[in-house]
């Protein structure tokens, strides 16, 4: 940029200065307009200008209706970004945060319904037999397998509830298996286990 020197002092500049004529009151207007940015007429004229050529707006045609399918275009893309949100929060509702809450008061309700904490047992130490030639405690072979049948039928009970646990990734948070049982077979398999 050149330096011009008028009456001793010097003033930025490319050139020198051309008139252009406008009615009044754009030229008001102007000047108005032009104190807001605390900046000279020239500078404010380029700046608008160089604003229309990078954004590539006309004035007088469609210049507002390019800015508004921008701004619509922008909406649209925040509101996928804002569906995609409230599925993963609804995911990790479904997934993580319901099946653990529901886990929760099963066992917070059983623990009310129970009421009493249990005692331990007192440890009973067995006295040392001499008569260790003889038999030992025995079960008639009627008891032995009816003790087999209850072991076995409760094996098979545990391999139709490992059937039903299913490991769950979600995605945030640690792996976890999760049971799918209903409530009322829960209840069941408390009831039978006391």
């Amino acid at each position: 940029m050149e330096k011009h020197s008028i009456n001793g002092k010097t003033k930025k500049g490319t050139g020198g200065y051309s008139n252009i004529t406008f009615k009044k009151e754009t030229a008001t207007r102007f000047r108005s307009y032009s104190k807001k940015f605390n900046k000279s007429h020239s500078d404010v004229l380029d700046g608008m200008i160089q604003y229309f050529k990078e954004n590539n707006l006309d004035p007088f045609g469609e210049g507002t209706k390019i800015i508004l399918d921008s701004i619509k275009k922008m909406e649209r893309q925040m509101m996928k970004k804002f569906d995609r949100l409230i599925a993963i929060i609804k995911n990790m509702e479904k997934t993580s945060i319901r099946p653990t809450y529901e886990m929760v008061l099963i066992l917070y309700e059983a623990y009310v319904k129970d009421g009493r904490k249990p005692k331990p047992e007192p440890i009973q130490i067995q006295e040392e037999r001499i008569d260790f030639l003889e038999p030992r405690n025995s079960v008639p072979k009627t008891e032995h397998d009816r003790i087999l049948k209850e072991f076995k039928d409760y094996k098979e009970h545990c391999n139709e509830m490992l059937q039903n646990v299913e490991k769950v990734e979600p995605m945030m948070g640690k792996p976890y298996l999760k049971i799918n049982m209903g409530i009322g077979d829960f209840e069941s398999l408390k009831h039978q286990l006391k």
